[in-house]
């Protein structure tokens, strides 16, 4: 096999074994296979026909995935110079830190739907519960601040690294 093919064959092959641990923490297939393509492939950007092409899937198939993906924060929408086509691209200067440090404002959510469930059920087991869910979800804000302050300074120091040219990683 020629080595551009195998190339794909490997790069496709990643796709699905990637797109399986999204799959399993709940994002649907079709849209884990988008993202995980995106992750792993050398473009900056994609149009939805340049996906479609690149995981032999139809543009319809695509037309979903990307919509849940950027609905949820994973991909951001945007357009090519001097053409109409939407491209579709990750945060690529903090992939991970945008998706997951950004979740800040659910779990706020989450909290303060369990502090009125406590404000509204009797002492029992059920407003036990949503009171372990409060602390915890102030435990995960607390966290994650302190998470996002020292992911923001390695990131910081691996830039500084690339820029000095000593390809060192923090």
């Amino acid at each position: 096999m020629p080595d551009r093919l195998r190339e794909r064959a490997d790069l496709l092959d990643y796709v699905e074994r990637f797109s399986e641990i999204l799959i399993a923490s709940g994002v649907q297939r079709m849209s884990a296979r988008v993202f995980s393509y995106i992750l792993a492939d050398d473009a900056a950007s994609y149009t939805a026909a340049e996906l479609a092409d690149g995981l032999d899937v139809s543009l319809a198939a695509i037309s979903g995935a990307v919509r849940e993906l950027t609905t949820m924060g994973l991909l951001f929408k945007g357009r090519r110079p001097g053409t109409r086509a939407d491209v579709y691209q990750l945060n690529e200067d903090d992939i991970w830190g945008s998706i997951i440090l950004e979740r800040s404002p659910l779990i706020e959510r989450y909290k303060s739907l369990a502090l009125e469930g406590m404000d509204t059920l009797p002492p029992g087991p059920g407003r036990d519960r949503l009171e372990q869910t409060a602390e915890f979800m102030q435990f995960w804000l607390d966290e994650v601040q302190g998470m996002g302050e020292r992911w923001t300074a390695r990131l910081r120091a691996r830039r500084a690294a690339q820029d000095h040219g000593d390809g060192s990683e923090a």
